[in-house]
């Protein structure tokens, strides 16, 4: 796949309050209760989330990261929480937004929005969402997904390529790569 074709799903944006930030929307054929668990069960966050996480799903709540194999074990804050709609949480320097909306009774859209503690990791961490939404994409639609860490088969290179062509931010260390 060459970075010409590859289609980027992320959008660069900057928010109102002036932080740059990377933003993903999903439509899926699911009940919102059940996306809800994608975002929060630690087995299935297992299963396309760069890091295991376990949440305590409350304001001010601990988040337990491991096992991502290019960062160390850490720890994030809860910042908030409205199931099954919303929850926020601080992850490195970085803010994850989890957006969560029922179209109807079965579909529902997801929006992920990485608000990034420095704006020359934009097109890094866009391509790492891209291979993790695609994960869980397979896993929404049913099927086993090998998860976001699936090795020489992942597409990451290729879709990083493709957002420096497209002029994200970029610059940032890349871990397990630099």
């Amino acid at each position: 796949m060459s970075a010409e074709r590859t289609a980027l799903t992320g959008t660069y944006l900057t928010l109102d309050d002036g932080r740059p930030a990377v933003r993903f929307s999903r439509t899926y054929d699911h009940p919102v209760a059940r996306v809800w668990q994608f975002v929060t069960d630690p087995e299935e966050l297992a299963g396309w989330f760069p890091s295991r996480a376990e949440i305590e799903l409350r304001p001010g709540g601990t988040i337990r990261f491991s096992g991502d194999p290019n960062m160390p074990d850490s720890t994030g804050r809860v910042i908030a929480v409205d199931p099954p709609r919303h929850l926020s949480f601080a992850w490195g320097g970085d803010e994850l937004h989890f957006d969560l909306e029922a179209l109807d009774e079965k579909r529902t859209r997801f929006t992920l929005t990485d608000v990034l503690a420095a704006e020359d990791t934009a097109a890094r961490n866009g391509a790492g969402w891209e291979v993790c939404l695609a994960a869980l994409d397979t896993t929404a639609l049913g099927r086993h997904s090998p998860g976001p860490h699936a090795g020489a088969g992942t597409p990451w290179p290729e879709i990083y390529r493709a957002y420096l062509a497209a002029g994200v931010p970029s610059g940032a260390r890349v871990p397990g790569q630099d």
